[in-house]
């Protein structure tokens, strides 16, 4: 008979090990650090548990970081040297692949060990360490899954492992209106609606923000589940580690025994053919099971053109919305959420100077704010428009980005897939001469060069080439015209704007 299954705080957990009647440390509060603790028991021991741990810790879970808080320097000491493993197994088992954990020593816990040491203790002549002795112990260290010495007495950060963003902090707009809202539907019901549910859009806009939230919603809502986030890159290194050490079967029954799989940045796969067919089964096992999956990309899964065309379409299967660099009242908006957060004293004529400026993204708009912000403590004057373009005019002239002809060429080919020898050949055909086109549009718009300088770099054409390639382009924009990109037709804006993305980016 198969044993049954817990859900704790996110992972599905075998029952059937867990010690009976473990006693419960101090900090428990709840069903969830109540299980956390029997896993603890069961990674240690029933003895070693209680011997150690048993109301003598105090435990708290903080997003992915499991924090054990200890008495003293000493049982810090000599916990991270006995049971780092067991502890760093029990945080993987509550919270998933990406769990860390730390030790610390609690000035509570410190403060009860002080009044009342232990019968060892006294029988050895040895007394407990307090918190004001911890400073002479310099071999005390603030202990996690990278260890850093630290000494307690003195103010230092602490850092509580990954923060996840929240839907409710995310700015809607016009350009992301449609994103949000079908993040909002999907969490409320995962696996029954828009499965899977793919975001893509340009470089710091907002993608990271809605998968982030969409996680911390899910586990809101339903903390029976068993959530899994990670990047691409992440989940490659998983499985590439997987292959070295010949544990695959384990790989797998990790990310294919999760309710719901969110994977951020998945534009890494391509040409990575050993991923993408893994992803591959792995999707299509959660699909069956009807398992919620959401994926982000830098862009919409056609243009994906070294990606496989059965992941393609299984993209393409649930609900694709795109992420469109955020409109002026956007900018603006986001913006004024930024020096609100920060309590930075700021005019609106000054926020308005900053949403026209800054349009890339919504990265650049929050750095020139924090810049504001900087400009106010030195000042201690309320940020005008004056004081925003004096702050800010060193920033501006550091972001200038130099696009070369090299660059347009680059990006031109690996998103058509042509070569460089095909863009400035003779030949005509339109699935060679729409990007030559394309190509010396944006050589116009976005470089100094001159006609004849465009049209000697794509081929030795003449100027009256690269101004009639120029002025059909934008007979395509004024008439909504498509291209042809990986055997699908692509308005001409999202396609020319696509390209301008990746070029600021690059």
């Amino acid at each position: 008979m198969q044993p049954t299954s817990l859900a704790v705080e996110g992972t599905f957990c075998d029952s059937a090990k867990q010690p009976t009647e473990a006693k419960l440390g101090p900090a428990t509060t709840g069903s969830d650090e109540q299980s956390v603790y029997r896993l603890l028991a069961q990674q240690v021991g029933e003895r070693g548990f209680q011997n150690w741990f048993a109301g003598k810790v105090r435990l708290k879970l903080d997003g992915n970081l499991l924090i054990i808080g200890v008495a003293s320097p000493f049982l810090l000491t000599w916990m991270q040297k006995k049971f780092a493993s067991q502890i760093y197994a029990t945080a993987i088992a509550c919270v998933g692949p990406s769990a860390e954990y730390r030790l610390e020593v609690d000035p509570e816990l410190a403060a009860l060990t002080d009044s009342a040491p232990t019968g060892e203790q006294k029988s050895s002549g040895q007394k407990t360490l307090t918190v004001s002795e911890e400073a002479g112990d310099r071999k005390a260290t603030a202990a996690s899954g990278n260890p850093r010495n630290s000494n307690p007495s003195q103010k230092s950060a602490t850092f509580r492992g990954r923060r996840f963003a929240d839907l409710s902090t995310f700015v809607t707009g016009k350009s992301n209106q449609l994103a949000y809202l079908a993040a909002i539907q999907a969490s409320e019901e995962p696996g029954a609606l828009y499965n899977p549910l793919f975001i893509h859009g340009g470089v710091g806009i907002g993608k990271t923000h809605l998968l982030e939230g969409f996680y911390r919603k899910i586990r809101q809502l339903y903390p029976a589940l068993n959530v899994v986030y990670l990047t691409a890159e992440a989940f490659g290194n998983y499985f590439s580690k997987a292959l070295q050490e010949r544990s695959l079967p384990g790989f797998r029954q990790r990310f294919r025994n999760v309710d719901v799989l969110i994977i951020d940045d998945i534009d890494f796969f391509e040409s990575k053919r050993n991923f993408q067919e893994e992803l591959l089964h792995t999707i299509k096992h959660l699909e069956s099971h009807g398992r919620q999956l959401v994926f982000s990309s830098d862009r919409h899964p056609r243009l994906l053109t070294k990606m496989s065309e059965e992941l393609t379409t299984r993209f393409l299967s649930g609900l694709v919305c795109r992420i469109e660099t955020p409109e002026k009242e956007l900018r603006l908006e986001i913006a004024r959420q930024r020096a609100l957060k920060l309590k930075t004293p700021v005019t609106e004529g000054a926020l308005a100077y900053v949403a026209r400026r800054f349009t890339n993204n919504v990265r650049e708009l929050e750095g020139a704010v924090n810049c504001l912000q900087t400009g106010h403590l030195m000042t201690g004057q309320k940020v005008t428009t004056s004081l925003a373009r004096q702050v800010l005019a060193d920033l501006e002239r550091d972001c200038i980005r130099i696009i070369k002809l090299d660059d347009i060429n680059q990006i031109v080919c690996s998103t058509f897939g042509v070569s460089e020898s095909d863009l400035k050949s003779s030949r005509r055909a339109r699935n060679i001469s729409q990007p030559r086109m394309l190509a010396m549009f944006l050589a116009r718009k976005l470089t100094q060069a001159a006609y004849s300088e465009i049209g000697d770099y794509f081929g030795g054409r003449n100027h009256s080439t690269v101004m009639s390639a120029e002025k059909q382009v934008r007979k395509w924009l004024e008439n909504h015209s498509s291209i042809q990109v990986a055997l699908q037709e692509w308005p001409t804006e999202e396609i020319i704007e696509s390209l301008e993305q990746q070029l600021l980016a690059s």
